[in-house]
């Protein structure tokens, strides 16, 4: 399954806001577990986004990020409290393979990256998105980039692997900034408004250099 479809009834990958593709010389991306304390502020005084885990009390954000007009239409039916409550419960089931992170700023989320882990195969499925409001910052990139770095050290995953289609470039911009490689493309994958849509294959191995991207910090244990 791959980016604006459905896997296992939960969004997979489709930033419809652009974010900067971020390349770095040295691979000196943040420890994953760092950088406890919450949102801090940038040089400029802008207040900045964290991890922390996803919360049931989060549904009210969620349905507000997936409001008419933002481009989350294809991650998800979320159109009411209700939808919104269903999508979290989802995410937060015991004994889930899924391991979300809410991307916050003053404890509000945001955003979402998430893990859906195969322990057998020791891999894992990569998917993320970004509220409107927030994109265009570079925290969907950092914030890809301290999860991807957590899942392969403190879940022990030795591959994670993400889609987009082609036809939306920011996706991939923030993959490569997250350390992800570009493997492939599957031609006429999806049809979309008429037309079939070719899907950008990635993935990410325990082996590869980590991005010298820094990851947003966690603010609660990882």
């Amino acid at each position: 399954m791959y980016a604006d479809v459905l896997r296992e009834d939960l969004p997979i990958l489709d930033l419809t806001g652009g974010e900067p593709v971020l390349v770095a010389a040295a691979p000196q991306a943040e420890a994953p577990g760092g950088g406890r304390g919450g949102a801090g502020q940038d040089p400029a005084g802008e207040a900045q986004a964290s991890l922390r885990r996803l919360r049931a009390s989060d549904a009210g954000d969620v349905l507000r990020a997936f409001a008419p007009g933002t481009g989350m239409e294809r991650q998800g039916s979320v159109g009411s409290p209700r939808e919104a409550e269903r999508y979290v419960a989802a995410l937060l089931e015991p004994d889930s393979n899924r391991h979300p992170w809410a991307v916050v700023l003053q404890d509000r989320l945001v955003g979402l990256v998430c893990v859906n882990a195969d322990a057998a195969n020791r891999s894992g499925w990569f998917w993320y998105w970004m509220a409107s409001e927030t994109r265009g910052r570079g925290w969907t990139s950092r914030a890809a980039a301290a999860v991807a770095n957590w899942a392969l050290t403190a879940l022990e995953l030795e591959r994670l692997e993400l889609g987009h289609r082609v036809d939306n470039p920011a996706s991939g911009g923030v993959a490569r900034a997250a350390g992800f490689i570009r493997e492939g493309t599957e031609r006429a994958k999806f049809p979309i408004d008429g037309r079939r849509i070719d899907v950008a294959t990635y993935g990410r191995l325990a082996t590869d250099p980590w991005p010298g991207l820094a990851g947003l910090a966690f603010s609660e244990e990882a």
